[in-house]
């Protein structure tokens, strides 16, 4: 007898593949004992109000900017990711992307 499948596609927990990435980070480093997870709502708390993205949040990609923006402060005050290496990575991947003709695989060059 076969399983009886649902007729409609349940929504995407996440909008975008980057935002179940962030987050799913997030969720090791703090498993790993990076930070503690009331460290995390603190200082993500902070990020979103300093972005007034407080009110009407629908997980979209103002939400995980400010996500991946708390990340980076707490791994830079760790020296794990330090600010301007990151910096520079973020500026290294954006010349490839732009480089790199429509549909070809984006690589970082070895310069």
């Amino acid at each position: 007898m076969s399983a009886c499948l649902p007729a409609y596609a349940p929504e995407p927990v996440f909008q975008q593949p980057w935002h179940a990435q962030v987050f799913g980070l997030t969720v090791t480093l703090n498993e790993n004992g990076d930070f503690t997870w009331s460290d995390w709502v603190a200082r993500f708390s902070t990020v979103l109000a300093q972005h007034g993205v407080d009110k009407d949040l629908d997980g979209g990609d103002d939400y995980f900017h400010a996500w991946l923006e708390t990340l980076e402060l707490i791994l830079a005050e760790t020296g794990a990711a330090p600010g301007p290496e990151v910096d520079q990575l973020r500026n290294d991947w954006e010349r490839a992307y732009l480089d790199t003709p429509h549909g070809a695989v984006v690589r970082l060059s070895d310069s």
